[in-house]
């Protein structure tokens, strides 16, 4: 029974969120499972060069594609099967939703 006062606050804010969707989003986009999605696409999807190698003497790269102008059909799939060096994050629906959510809103943010 005295256990009942230390979950009551817990209790009656249950249904509040402590963070925001965008802010959600954001540690999301930043740390699915592990490693980024800006570490090889850029801070708002944009793209990025990861790395520059020599492979038999030849200069290469390995740049991160610009992700945050495809349609959602087409970032869902990217994101829910085995791509060259992209990562399987194996994320919800939710997780997948709210990513797409960010990035068009760092598009449009940009846009301003």
């Amino acid at each position: 029974m005295r256990y009942i006062f230390l979950l009551l606050p817990t209790l009656l804010f249950a249904g509040a969120s402590f963070i925001t969707p965008m802010e959600y989003a954001s540690q999301l986009y930043k740390n699915p499972r592990g490693i980024g999605c800006h570490k090889c696409h850029g801070e708002s999807g944009e793209g990025k060069l990861v790395a520059k190698y020599i492979d038999k003497t030849l200069p290469q790269s390995f740049s991160g594609p610009r992700i945050n102008h495809i349609s959602y059909e087409k970032f869902y799939m990217a994101l829910n099967r085995r791509l060259k060096l992209m990562p399987r994050y194996f994320l919800t629906d939710e997780e997948i939703e709210m990513l797409y959510f960010y990035l068009q809103q760092k598009a449009h943010d940009v846009k301003k």
